[in-house]
């Protein structure tokens, strides 16, 4: 019978002749693709020969390769490829030892022949969701792999070298701080999927969004019973981020009483559940996130000095946007390139002036806020045009700027080129190179403070 390519492909592997051909009967019959061997050399030499093989069925008892010699092979040869094993009646210590090493499935002889198609209709469409899931997870991973974090700053670069290091050591606590927009749960992310975090969880909660009275019971769950509502039990973040990565983002916005329980946690690596007295290890890296400068919160008593210094055992700092400048049309190509296959649209570039007004920007909203604006220019520029100056869209009170150069550069479109723009513009530049310090700005300008005002 023709092969058709759409058809899923079963391996039968069978010592008896007559029993091989009634299998690859009845399988062709129901609409597989076979292919036969008479024992696992032949299977082994099939697979390693690049055949395309969908499903194993197997024999168990068969000369030179018995079946589950055969299963061992094919994992460390091929990885996993859904297997059954056809066991004799009364075998089930072999069947129940090959549930162990990897079968998918069992089937004694003599058979149903509608139970062997059930069963092998079901190991492939395990398969397909397994093969399916691990494309998925090895697409994320290179979505948030660190070579997908696009920067030439040194000090951007000083902090993706941090963050490579301690990946590999799951039992270190890593700080990571930095504005809004900065990209701290894009390197939380990335620190996972470089630590084998592959086949675990990453789990982000954001402690700023859950109310204080949830807060514990979110983090460590409860048990059944533990307060009005709680009629079974829970589980918590920590227990569900098991094997993988637990991100406590915004920890800085943590009320002050679950501050002293998250410390003895990562002292302790243990904890409660809320209404139960047993304890519970932690099993999964944690990494902590704010943009709030603890150092601040510390003095002011709204954050313990005790857990600052506890989580800042290997801090990381992301430098704003506008300390990194020469990253700019590195994060424009990268989001343009996302933006022709989300938007299916060619986008060809952004033009010198685009690109000089994009560098000029302070990015108070940092690389999030670029994100926004250049997703916004691909959708208004037209089909194979290159994104202009005009489609650049900038709140008005931010053309300034490039203080990371001795010169002041003021952009605006030139529809807003007037002098009370310009003037203003200038202004508001001289506030920007003196932390907002009015009489300084007046100085810079060399003007009298209270024309400074008046402006």
């Amino acid at each position: 019978m023709a092969e058709d390519k759409k058809q899923p492909v079963v391996l039968v592997v069978e010592d008896s002749e007559v029993s091989r051909r009634s299998l690859e009967h009845k399988l062709e019959r129901s609409g597989f693709a076979c292919r036969v061997a008479e024992d696992g050399v032949e299977a082994l030499a099939i697979l390693d020969g690049g055949q395309d093989v969908d499903l194993i069925l197997s024999d168990q008892q068969m000369p030179r390769m018995d079946g589950l010699t055969l299963l061992q092979a094919v994992k460390e040869r091929h990885g996993h490829i859904p297997f059954i094993l056809l066991t004799g009646h009364g075998s089930v210590t072999d069947a129940v030892y090959s549930l162990k090493e990897g079968a998918d499935d069992y089937i004694e002889k003599p058979f149903d022949p509608d139970n062997l198609l059930a069963t092998i209709r079901r190991s492939l469409n395990i398969g397909r969701m397994q093969a399916e899931n691990i494309k998925l997870k090895e697409h994320l991973a290179s979505q948030y792999s660190f070579q997908n974090i696009r920067t030439c700053s040194r000090v951007m670069t000083d902090a993706l070298g941090l963050a490579a290091k301690v990946a590999k050591i799951p039992s270190v606590t890593v700080a990571i701080s930095g504005e809004s927009g900065t990209g701290k749960e894009v390197l939380a992310r990335a620190i996972h999927f470089a630590g084998d975090g592959l086949e675990n969880r990453f789990v982000a909660v954001n402690c700023a969004a859950i109310p204080a009275t949830l807060i514990e019971s979110e983090l460590f769950g409860h048990a059944k019973g533990a307060f009005t509502g709680a009629e079974r039990e829970r589980e918590g973040k920590f227990s569900y981020a098991s094997g993988g990565t637990l991100l406590l983002d915004e920890i800085g916005d943590m009320p002050l009483d679950m501050q002293s329980k998250l410390l003895r946690v990562i002292e302790e690596r243990t904890f409660e559940m809320v209404g139960s007295n047993r304890q519970c290890k932690v099993e999964c890296r944690v990494i902590v996130a704010t943009h709030n400068d603890l150092p601040k919160l510390v003095r002011e008593g709204r954050f313990r000095q005790d857990l600052f210094h506890r989580i800042s055992a290997f801090p990381i700092l992301l430098p704003p946007l506008r300390e990194r400048r020469e990253d700019v049309p590195l994060l424009v190509n990268h989001f343009l390139e996302q933006l022709r296959a989300q938007l299916g649209k060619k986008v060809p570039a952004v033009t010198d002036e685009a690109m000089a007004k994009l560098r000029q920007y302070d990015w108070p909203g940092n690389i999030r806020e670029l994100k926004n604006c250049i997703e916004r220019a691909a959708i208004l520029a037209e089909e194979d045009a290159p994104i202009g100056p005009e489609q650049i869209f900038l709140p008005r009170e931010a053309h300034t700027l490039d203080t990371a150069s001795d010169e002041v550069v003021i952009a605006m479109p030139p529809s807003e080129f007037t002098l009370d723009n310009v003037i203003g513009a200038a202004l508001k530049a001289a506030l920007a190179r003196c932390g907002n310090n009015k009489t300084r700005a007046a100085e810079l300008l060399k003007v009298d403070r209270k024309m400074f005002y008046r402006r």
